[in-house]
């Protein structure tokens, strides 16, 4: 019962602080006006920028801000008790992911669809926006690498799940050709295609496919390359051949998979079989960095995320199609978000209580079955061992329903690795955005563009050998980066507000303040055990981000507290 009167209360929350905070914030502090130009209208080209109805949108926002994140952060925090988790997931997702996301989608949409990072530039100066550049390109360089490991590693784990995710290649594209080429009908369409892909996912429970090693390379190395090239293409489509119509499917897909999941939290709940066999508190768990502020760090995706400014400015800017469709978008997809991150917490809780494979082959349950997963942090902290506790405990949960087993894990892995590859292929076309914009002469060319963020990628990728497991070289700092990506963007929607609000600045500043000071402090520590690791590649990259960390804040700070705005309406 624990579980079930977590959730409810949860979502419950959500929708009123949506109804409330959420419509306050887009009608009084940001002034929300359907006649204002938007770019998905003022600079149509039918490929980057295209209006689009705000449920189709949402797809395709929901879908690229989620990947595996609301997944691995929160499968991992709950080493420190399963309460200091469902705090920050909640709260974190309300007044500061909620108004982050919407807050940089709101100010991309008035500069013409522009990134986070020439906003930057005009709101302090340019010097604060190559430094904002260089934190937004190290990211992204870093989840364009990773996620291709990360999908290539859920192949492994799930080869069940390969079949169906690469299905919904064609189906997506034939969906977007009838409706956008044909003229029918989005909603039946739709559903017809959603059906057609849990076809091939009972396809594929019956029907895994491994991947052998080839040419001296992995299997992962080898899936690596082929999401790589995958991603090239997919990031230079036209939106609305692969980009919209996949994302609609996964709208879908995260609807059935988020009901299926509720549904067993309430049945198994019911019943008895779901407890929480967690700790509500576990602050010094063996191994680990301390509760605070490694928690802020650890869960981003699920309360606050950097990433998510870069979508919001990134791909979404320059397809909503009205100022009035934007706190759907961006402010509701952020709680939907925050609502799978609640999910993934009672899996890990009390879900994967309900039996777990042991070491040794032997079937664990309750209290054990969790001590068992996370008896330290290096036991808890793979990304096989992130996903494999939400997807074990989901499919535990969901078998209550009388579901197989064996299909409940196909669902939940295809689940995972389709958001995982609308992240990459996102990430792919904003970091092209991003460098088109800052070198315009050198990338204008898509294909010029596309092509250099992928051969870094590749690079990044086998720079440790064939394993094609480089990219974990960067991952240590992702976590930093990011977070200090969210506070300074939170820092120029401040700025960006101030002109506009005697005290509605507030909304962003005072999460700001507290994100720097986490964010800061997480990088601090980081230098320290990289120092004492003697690697000196992340000690100068650490290093560089501190600085660029210190150098924006000073000058946003100074900006904000000495200049006196005056913008129109539309800026």
């Amino acid at each position: 019962m624990g579980s079930i009167l977590m959730m409810l209360l949860v979502f419950a929350g959500y929708i009123v602080m949506y109804r409330v905070y959420g419509k306050f914030i887009a009608k009084r502090i940001f002034k929300l006006n359907d006649n204002n130009p938007v770019p998905s209208v003022e600079l149509e080209d039918g490929v980057d920028f295209v209006p689009t109805k705000k449920e189709v949108i949402f797809g395709h926002h929901f879908a690229s801000i989620a990947g595996t994140g609301p997944i691995v952060g929160p499968a991992i925090a709950v080493i420190w008790g399963w309460l200091p988790a469902l705090i920050w997931v909640f709260v974190g997702s309300i007044v500061m992911g909620a108004a982050h996301d919407f807050g940089s989608l709101i100010i991309s949409m008035r500069h013409q669809g522009k990134s986070i990072s020439e906003i930057t530039g005009k709101f302090i100066n340019t010097r604060t926006k190559f430094f904002l550049f260089f934190i937004i390109f190290l990211e992204l360089w870093i989840v364009v690498s990773i996620f291709g490991l990360v999908i290539a590693i859920l192949f492994k784990m799930y080869p069940q799940a390969v079949l169906p995710v690469w299905f919904q290649i064609p189906i997506a594209i034939y969906l977007g050709y009838i409706v956008y080429k044909k003229g029918a009908n989005l909603a039946i369409w739709s559903i017809v295609a959603v059906i057609i892909m849990y076809l091939t996912v009972v396809w594929g429970t019956y029907m895994p496919l491994e991947m052998p090693s080839a040419f001296g390379l992995s299997p992962v190395a080898i899936w690596s390359i082929i999401l790589l090239i995958y991603a090239f293409i997919a990031s230079i489509l036209p939106v609305t051949t692969l980009l919209q119509p996949r994302d609609y499917i996964n709208t879908h897909q995260l609807v059935i998979a988020m009901g299926l999941l509720i549904f067993g939290v309430l049945f198994a709940g019911f019943s008895g079989d779901l407890q929480i066999v967690a700790p509500a508190v576990r602050p010094h768990p063996e191994g680990s960095p301390s509760l605070i502020p490694f928690l802020f760090i650890t869960i981003a995706c699920g309360a606050i995320s950097g990433f998510h400014a870069l979508v919001s400015s990134g791909t979404s800017s320059k397809q909503v199609r009205q100022e009035s469709d934007s706190l759907f978008v961006g402010y509701g997809a952020m709680l939907m978000e925050g609502s799978l991150a609640i999910l993934v917490i009672i899996a890990t809780v009390a879900g994967i209580g309900m039996g777990y494979l042991g070491a040794n082959g032997q079937i664990l349950t309750g209290v054990e079955a969790w001590s068992h997963h996370y008896a330290s942090w290096s036991a808890a902290g793979g990304l096989s061992a992130k996903v494999g506790a939400f997807v074990e405990g989901a499919a535990n949960m969901i078998q209550s329903l009388g579901i197989p087993k064996s299909i409940t894990l196909t669902i939940m892995g295809v689940f995972v690795a389709s958001f995982a590859g609308t992240t990459l292929d996102t990430a792919t076309r904003v970091q092209r955005y991003l460098i088109s914009e800052t070198f315009p002469k050198t990338f204008k060319n898509k294909y010029v563009s596309t092509g250099f963020v992928i051969l870094i990628a590749v690079i990044l990728i086998f720079s440790t050998g064939a394993d094609g497991k480089g990219a974990l070289t960067l991952w240590p700092i992702f976590g930093a980066v990011n977070q200090t990506l969210a506070a300074l963007v939170l820092l120029v929607v401040s700025i960006y507000l101030k002109g506009r609000s005697k005290w509605g600045w507030l909304i962003s500043f005072v999460p700001a303040i507290f994100m720097v000071v986490m964010s800061m402090w997480a990088v601090v520590l980081n230098q320290m055990n990289f120092m004492k690791q003697h690697n000196v590649l992340l000690e100068i990259l650490n290093a560089i981000i501190l600085l660029a960390m210190l150098w924006i804040a000073v000058d946003g700070g100074r900006k904000l507290f000495t200049t006196t705005y005056k913008f129109e309406q539309k800026s």
